[in-house]
């Protein structure tokens, strides 16, 4: 039975990680960092494990002389919501108007800055994640959700995004969170096929 009282409380800095089995091509086997939560506007995050086969060079047009490790940084599918949009993570505190997230983790800001901050070099690109796209929920949709046992919550979780490998990372945060989550990371894709 729904708890709202029992539930984990929703905030930025905490991941989503999807049940094993949650049916929804969008979310399966995926964990979302939770950007923004406010319970009158809902909730906006990305989707930190869902790779794409695009690179950064590849949707804008970057300066005549743009490094080649900064073209071919990898751009990650954020969620199914407007996927013309780039949003972006990273470390740096000194970006205008980027949003802390704990865990010296940081959401947007000045692009420019970012931008020319990698171009000169003062930061490295493995510092930085771009997302095409976000994942959204309106007021109430992502508590139902989790009441409903479709998520499972790790709060202050921020920090994982630049400690863990994009593609084993719905199973290595399941792993590190142990107990029975431990074993839900070993679940099949199938489980007709164990």
């Amino acid at each position: 039975m729904y708890n709202p009282s029992a539930m984990p409380r929703l905030r930025s800095s905490s991941l989503l990680i999807s049940q094993p089995f949650l049916g929804d091509p969008n979310f399966e086997r995926t964990v979302v960092l939770i950007c923004r939560h406010d319970e009158q506007d809902g909730t906006f995050g990305l989707v930190l494990n869902r790779p794409s086969s695009l690179c950064l060079g590849d949707v804008l047009e970057l300066p005549e002389g743009t490094p080649e490790v900064l073209a071919r940084q990898p751009l990650l599918l954020g969620g199914p919501v407007q996927p013309d949009t780039l949003h972006y993570l990273h470390q740096r505190p000194d970006i205008p108007e980027a949003v802390p997230l704990g865990q010296d983790v940081y959401w947007g800001g000045d692009f420019h800055v970012l931008v020319g901050l990698l171009l000169s070099g003062d930061m490295q690109p493995e510092a930085v994640r771009f997302y095409a796209g976000y994942s959204g929920w309106t007021a109430g949709q992502l508590a139902t959700e989790v009441g409903e046992n479709v998520w499972i919550v790790h709060p202050d979780a921020a920090g994982k995004v630049f400690t863990l490998d994009n593609d084993a990372f719905w199973q290595a945060i399941l792993r590190e969170k142990g107990g029975r989550f431990r074993a839900l990371s070993n679940y099949p894709l199938d489980p007709r096929l164990n």
